[in-house]
């Protein structure tokens, strides 16, 4: 029976070591992937997505910026974009945290979620 346990603990701690590994190859091709592309001539500026599959994007290529149709099988051009006409964010746009997603979906206690609760 004392082997069992010892099994049961040796098997939860690869488990645990498994996780933290992932944990930390995710964040360190996050950060890699991030400086690598900071230097670079082309960027994806702003994305909307219009549709199933269908998104328009603004790109920047060089200092030139442009507005693509993006579908599943085909890139468009729609037109070349002026860089004052665009409001560029560097870097600091704030993303929601899981927390604040969470609270959007999950049911407050008389039923309504957290959000419609709050207007």
């Amino acid at each position: 029976m004392g082997s069992s346990y010892a099994q049961f603990i040796v098997v939860l701690l690869i488990f645990v070591g498994v996780l933290a590994v992932t944990l930390w190859v995710t964040r360190w091709m996050s950060g890699y992937q991030r400086v690598k592309g900071s230097d670079s001539n082309i960027g994806l500026i702003d994305s909307q997505t219009i549709g199933n599959g269908k998104y328009i994007q603004i790109v920047r290529l060089g200092d030139r910026y442009f507005a693509l149709a993006v579908s599943k099988d085909n890139v468009s051009l729609i037109s070349e974009l002026d860089k004052d006409s665009l409001i560029i964010r560097e870097g600091n746009s704030q993303t929601a945290s899981f927390k604040d997603i969470l609270s959007g979906i999950r049911p407050a206690p008389g039923g309504d979620t957290i959000e419609n609760e709050n207007k």
